[in-house]
């Protein structure tokens, strides 16, 4: 079903919407892919806060045209579905872990603002950490912290009374 220039014209905002918060774009081709393989997904890319669709080329490249990602609109061919998210990771590792267990998902390109990736980019992307984890791993560096302190005090504390 074609899109009237009203739905179109709100597409286009939509996506400009999510291209101006974004902070990486993947592309991917789905060519073959089933209905349930491309709702499994979905579900993993709304888990990981990933905007995810399947939009005509021509919609996506007015929406990132004057954008940081505008470069990206050269790889915009064929079959694509989009994976647009805040986080730099996210949409990489989505789609690269589903593409690793369904062959029928291709990754084309990506793009971090003003930078352009190829797919083994985006797969190299994909395999360094999120934000989210990089947050929680300082944040139990920084707990060990003050836990050493304070037994470091307790076996001063008590080499003292020993003696």
């Amino acid at each position: 079903m074609s899109l009237n220039l009203t739905e179109k014209k709100a597409v286009v905002a939509e996506v400009g919407a999510q291209v101006a918060q974004a902070q990486a774009i993947v592309l991917a081709e789905y060519r073959g892919i089933g209905v349930a393989d491309m709702t499994v997904l979905r579900a993993e890319a709304r888990k990981s806060g990933v905007y995810l669709r399947v939009l005509k080329n021509t919609l996506v490249r007015r929406a990132v045209e004057g954008t940081p990602f505008a470069a990206l609109a050269d790889a915009m061919v064929g079959p694509l579905v989009f994976g647009i998210s805040t986080d730099a990771v996210a949409a990489a590792k989505v789609i690269n872990n589903f593409a690793k267990t369904n062959d029928k998902i291709v990754i084309k390109a990506g793009a971090m603002p003003n930078q352009v990736m190829d797919a083994a980019g985006v797969q190299a992307l994909a395999s360094t950490l999120s934000r989210d984890e990089l947050l929680s791993k300082l944040a139990g560096t920084l707990n060990e912290v003050p836990t050493k302190f304070a037994r470091a005090i307790a076996a001063i504390r008590d080499a003292k009374e020993a003696a």
